[in-house]
């Protein structure tokens, strides 16, 4: 049973890791515990994707994946107001099956449990894994760890990090001192970030019965303190009138007994397990009589509790040590030219979403990494070394999901789906080069890495933070390959020199690919005082406007107050928000 790749575990990163290696011409075996691929996307029921909203990085398979939906969803995928996309887990599910059975290479077995590993040296032999009450050993060249919490790196006994880190460690500004670490109990009941097990419910009209008569009990009496209850369950509807329920404030996030995720005793995982499904439970059970029949039980998962996700979501796990580390100071936003000229030499991934970690109580302080843009609040760009990807002791060994390399605070950043489909890619293709030039994956030529996946054929993918260019612009690879081999063009905003670009037409605000449920709607252009929200006034009717295309914005962002506006825009009645894709005139 000899392999080229092998890759554990069916989360976001690890299917990525599966297809990207297959398609790249490497025989890979993708083995999984549950019946679902997907992870946080689908079995865990986080199918409100956080990040990457922004055209310029919709790149490589997370854009393939959010397109693909966005054209087959009948309904569209502008549903919540969490993020700019929704969807049913199933429907991402259905996609990422499509993907595995479209490879001829590539083979899946579900239903999956580790066995005993043979490691010799510093590379790993051979894997032993039960699967159908059948017990197969497993040799391959390359192995990937795609799973939420880390286990192969774990059975590998492959080094990994697990919980805090002081400030002192990395000069990170969000992380705690050494003394408050050794100090503070808060930090050993509260490790990691709270996981939450995701619970869906179903909305039985478009608009409320009637108002919320009781509060919920506890322990989830501050559960619509902030919002209310109409905001707080459309804040994670999906189409068809599903609603994730993955509310952090006071609602089913869980923070109690967190080691038991990574302890070695079933036992002990399983009641954590338990402990998490009950409460979930019991928060959906809380809303559903406070809206006076608004919510009930949703169906989306094969199971005998259908409105019950398959897995927890899980924010953090083991975070293997690798080559490299992404710390803190690696998400802020770039104000030093060396730096900025050191970090993205080997990048292979470009993340953005602002930092955000789950905890119980106020919010933990982090250093802002976050600014307005379009119309709305997005996370500054960073980039993924590729080291980061690489055990630091076991030479055979990638980690495609969030425990590769990464600080406990970071992770706030780099733990979402987008860029963890990207990461995933990523690491799918480099396994599959290392085996096709017989390098050792730390000799792997990573500028050969970063032009296969720019110039992917089916999901051609960023590695730098170029604001300027859509994914769907002719020039998009241009820049990004003229960024790789000049990393000193790129300026802190994002673009490129102009020099470098100077032969490369920017797009048109009215050159974007046209939306099937766009609208056709004429105002005049307003901002708020503070310059930070847009609208478009018609009569008495004031839309508020957000836009994720590069072109849009700086044509908003000029525009003279007043300014007579054509606009086509997607009507996102939760938002609520109209998000503008062409200006036709302005």
């Amino acid at each position: 049973m000899t392999w080229d790749v092998i890759v554990w575990g069916g989360g976001t990163g690890g299917v990525a890791a599966a297809v990207q290696a297959a398609r790249s011409g490497a025989r890979t075996l993708l083995l999984t515990p549950g019946p679902w691929l997907g992870g946080m996307l689908s079995a865990a029921g986080v199918s409100a994707p956080d990040g990457h909203e922004l055209s310029c990085w919709q790149t490589g398979l997370w854009g393939q994946f959010i397109r693909t939906l966005a054209s087959s969803v009948p309904e569209g995928l502008d549903q919540n107001w969490v993020s700019c996309f929704g969807f049913r887990p199933k429907q991402a599910e259905r996609l990422l099956q499509s993907w595995v059975r479209a490879e001829p290479f590539l083979e899946w077995w579900s239903g999956c449990r580790l066995g005993g590993i043979d490691r010799r040296g510093d590379r790993i032999q051979t894997l032993e894994v039960e699967c159908n009450r059948k017990r197969h050993r497993l040799d391959s060249r390359i192995w990937i760890d795609g799973s939420d919490l880390g286990e192969l790196i774990a059975l590998a006994e492959a080094p990994f990090r697990w919980g805090w880190e002081s400030r002192e460690t990395w000069n990170e500004p969000s992380a705690p001192s050494a003394d408050a670490l050794a100090k503070a109990p808060f930090f050993s009941r509260q490790p990691v970030q709270s996981p939450t097990w995701v619970v869906m419910g179903q909305l039985t009209a478009a608009t409320p019965h009637s108002p919320a008569t009781v509060a919920p009990a506890a322990p989830f009496a501050d559960a619509l303190d902030a919002f209310g209850l109409e905001r707080t369950l459309t804040y994670g509807r999906l189409p068809g009138g599903l609603v994730m329920l993955n509310w952090p404030l006071g609602g089913n996030d869980w923070h109690q007994g967190l080691g038991r995720s990574i302890a070695p005793l079933a036992s002990d995982r399983d009641a954590l397990d338990q402990e998490m499904q009950e409460h979930s439970l019991q928060f959906l059970e809380q809303l559903s009589s406070c809206s006076n029949g608004w919510l009930t039980c949703g169906k989306a998962f094969p199971s005998s509790r259908p409105h019950l996700a398959l897995m927890p979501y899980w924010r953090e796990g083991r975070r293997m040590i690798g080559q490299s580390v992404v710390s803190e100071l690696d998400l802020l936003p770039v104000t030093n030219q060396a730096r900025r000229s050191r970090l993205p030499a080997t990048s292979i991934a470009v993340g953005t979403y602002a930092n955000d970690h789950h905890y119980p109580g106020d919010d933990w302080p982090l250093a802002p990494k976050s600014c307005r843009w379009g119309g709305r609040w997005t996370g500054t760009p960073f980039c993924i070394p590729f080291e980061a990807l690489v055990s630091d002791e076991v030479s055979n060994l990638l980690a495609a999901e969030k425990c590769f390399s990464v600080s406990h605070i970071a992770n706030g950043a780099t733990r979402l789906q987008p860029l963890i489909l990207n990461i995933g890619q990523a690491a799918g293709l480099a396994a599959a080069l290392a085996v096709r030039s017989n390098h050792d994956l730390r000799e792997l030529p990573v500028d050969s890495l970063q032009q296969q996946l720019i110039d992917d054929p089916h999901a051609p993918a960023a590695v730098m933070p170029i604001w300027d260019w859509p994914c769907w612009h002719p020039h998009w690879r241009e820049a990004q390959h003229r960024a790789v081999r000049n990393p000193d063009a790129l300026l802190q905003d994002g673009s490129l020199a102009s020099a470098q670009a100077s032969d490369l037409s920017l797009p048109a605000a009215a050159a974007a690919p046209s939306e099937c449920h766009g609208q056709q709607i004429q105002g005049r252009f307003r901002r708020d005082a503070d310059g930070l929200r847009y609208w478009l006034e018609s009569g008495s009717i004031r839309r508020q406007l957000i836009t994720l295309e590069p072109s849009v914005e700086r044509v908003l962002s000029g525009a003279a107050d007043g300014t007579q506006m054509d606009l086509v825009a997607v009507h996102n009645p939760w938002g609520p928000w109209w998000r503008v894709s062409q200006l036709l005139t302005h």
